[in-house]
């Protein structure tokens, strides 16, 4: 069975969705200590193939590395349709990136959300609802696809919010690193807490 799949979504694949990818992993990794078995697969690509087969941005890898994360091994790719029918969750930095993943795979909106977006509606995620948590892939699998089904609910018809939007700090002062990483960690560690409690 394929593990509970996570696909973020950039421009470019270099800073904002690699940064998202990496601290997702290891919060989960986190919750569940060091395990033989693949929890959750935590992937990303960009609309645009201008860095397709980079490095991760370096001040965005000295984040991710800061947080405790691996830069290891990632190489930098463009969003394929084939990635989002893989995808259990989609999460875009932007609104814009939302409507291109929808743009290309419409089935796929219910479980695409813009990142602040998915984590400010995840709070309101009746916990006692969802099926029971267990670090093995098939029960994380599980509580995963009733998580996204709750927030998608929740969202409705409601538009995403401006502020739900990830700056984008390609060229911009280690500042904006760190900004854009807590506010990647304040929708990536509550979504690893309440996916393995």
């Amino acid at each position: 069975m394929t593990p509970f799949t996570v696909l973020h979504v950039c421009m470019g694949n270099i800073c904002r969705s690699p940064m998202a990818e990496r601290l997702l992993a290891r919060a989960v990794r986190d919750r569940a200590g060091e395990t033989n078995e693949e929890l959750i697969r935590s992937v990303s690509a960009g609309t645009g193939g201008w860095h397709e087969g980079e490095e991760m941005n370096p001040p965005a890898a000295r984040l991710v590395r800061a947080r405790r994360g691996s830069d290891e091994g990632f190489l930098a790719r463009k969003l394929r349709g084939d990635f989002i029918d893989e995808a259990d969750l989609i999460l875009t930095a932007t609104a814009d990136q939302y409507d291109y993943v929808v743009a290309l795979r419409p089935d796929a909106a219910d479980r695409t959300f813009v990142l602040g977006e998915f984590g400010r509606l995840l709070g309101a995620v009746d916990a006692a609802a969802l099926p029971p948590a267990e670090p093995k892939p098939a029960p994380v699998h599980a509580r995963g696809v009733a998580i996204v089904a709750a927030v998608a609910r929740l969202r409705g018809t409601e538009a995403p919010q401006p502020s739900d939007d990830l700056d984008d700090p390609w060229g911009r002062g280690d500042q904006t690193f760190q900004r854009v990483g807590d506010e990647i960690e304040d929708t990536t560690v509550p979504f690893a807490n309440l996916l393995l409690p």
